[in-house]
């Protein structure tokens, strides 16, 4: 049994010593901020589908600007159409080539040609209300990125409070474990002298052990604080673990209540992705009228590689109308209206959880703040009861568990006053989020 104890706490020795034998990164709340915005892979993510929609935005270009294409190709032929049309193409036909037996069994023709060809887009009023769609849609994913951004830097912000009170946390318990020290030194040289019983000090001592395994886990917490916020910078966790270079604001001001605000990145983002899907309502409606294209083509011909002999060139302008489709066109314009109608509902659905968690977390903050002002003095209580318990033991006055419990009270609620710090600081900061 004596094995097993002292095995054990060589492990815990070991595993706070390997804990801080890591490389410590001191940073700044200002710092994370920034490494935040620059390399948390959400982010990235969320730029990327920006980028994606301002490339479809991009082919939109195409309603107003003309498709140009060029081509060279070489035939040669015995095909009595083919040869006889290279002929007429290359400017070389002759009286000799309308004899019936050269018509109908001409001898080997080359041709060679160039053709540069170019479509130039006129009305098509289904493709600009698709480019409007395509603009909306990537202006809402412009407005999910910033309010993305804004909640990675809330979620930092959290992470780097949870790191403050990580730390806190073993401070406090190493004061807790050298206080349970001490006491256990005083009790020990009590027993010696005969003033205490054997179950005196074996109270003290399960004492030591456990604030030493709450401090084994305090200091574990650190850790698992430190590779929680390294995730969010999308940085290497291994062998390193960041130390905040900001002490934890103990300082709290009272709540002011905000306006929910319905003008946020995220509500905005959804109002221009219910314009795309009205855009492309009307695209589909439009797809029903008739189109107007302009076209041409400028032809090179000759019988030799890349020669140039005969030039031609020809214009026009198409008028097309899809008059049936098979009710394809229709049961497009039923999909996006369902989609539009879908799109509308969720957003309203939306607003109203958020306004619904708004109300709610300053109902939160309210609570948290009379929460800080009743563990702040149930804090100032433990503390002078403790002084007097331990003024009093010294005097015999005092029984050791009564001590034991007085000084345990004393650290658990100045973690507590801890703890309802950091939740009021957050829900503030999440208030502010809410609101904006």
């Amino acid at each position: 049994m004596n094995k097993k104890i002292i095995g054990l706490g060589i492990l815990i020795l070991f595993s706070g010593t390997f804990l801080y034998a890591q490389d410590t990164i001191p940073v700044s709340k200002s710092q994370v901020l920034q490494k935040v915005i620059e390399g948390n892979l959400q982010i990235k993510i969320a730029e990327k589908n920006a980028q994606v929609a301002k490339a479809d935005y991009k082919q939109a270009q195409s309603l107003f600007l003309p498709n140009i294409n060029t081509s060279y190709s070489g035939i040669s032929t015995t095909n009595p159409l083919m040869a006889f049309g290279s002929k007429l193409n290359q400017e070389i036909l002759t009286m000799a080539d309308f004899n019936p037996d050269l018509l109908n069994n001409p001898a080997k023709t080359q041709n060679f040609s160039t053709v540069i060809e170019i479509q130039q887009p006129l009305i098509n009023i289904d493709g600009y209300y698709g480019r409007k769609a395509a603009k909306a849609k990537y202006e809402a994913y412009q407005l999910q990125t910033e309010r993305i951004k804004e909640y990675l830097q809330l979620e930092v912000t959290k992470a780097y409070m949870q790191l403050q009170l990580a730390y806190n946390a073993v401070t406090v318990l190493q004061k807790a474990e050298n206080t349970a020290k001490t006491n256990l030194k005083l009790i020990e040289n009590y027993f010696k002298n005969g003033m205490v019983q054997k179950t005196d000090v074996l109270n003290v001592q399960v004492r030591v052990n456990d604030v030493t395994n709450q401090l084994q886990y305090a200091k574990s917490n650190v850790k698992n604080a430190s590779d929680y916020l390294m995730f969010l910078l999308n940085e290497d966790m291994n062998g390193k673990i960041y130390k905040p270079a900001e002490l934890f604001d103990t300082t709290f001001s009272n709540h002011t209540f905000l306006e929910f605000s319905k003008s946020r990145k995220d509500f905005l983002s959804l109002e221009k992705s219910n314009e795309a899907y009205q855009n492309m309502i009307q695209s589909n409606k439009f797809s029903l009228l008739p189109r107007l294209n302009a076209f041409g083509n400028y032809q090179l011909f000759d019988s030799k590689f890349l020669g140039t002999a005969a030039k031609g060139y020809l214009v026009g302008a198409q008028l097309s109308w899809n008059l049936f489709d098979g009710l394809k066109t229709y049961g497009k314009i039923d999909k996006a209206k369902a989609e539009s109608q879908k799109a509308v509902l969720e957003a309203e659905q939306y607003k109203k959880q958020s306004e619904l968690e708004f109300n709610k977390t300053n109902r939160q903050l309210l609570d948290a703040q009379n929460k800080v002002s009743l563990a702040q003095l149930a804090l100032q209580q433990s503390q002078e009861a403790y002084r007097i318990r331990q003024n009093r033991f010294s005097q015999g006055l005092e029984k050791t568990t009564d001590l034991l419990q007085s000084e345990t009270l004393q650290y658990q609620k100045e973690l507590e006053y801890q703890q309802a710090l950091f939740e009021y600081n957050f829900l503030s900061q999440y208030l502010q989020f809410l609101s904006n």
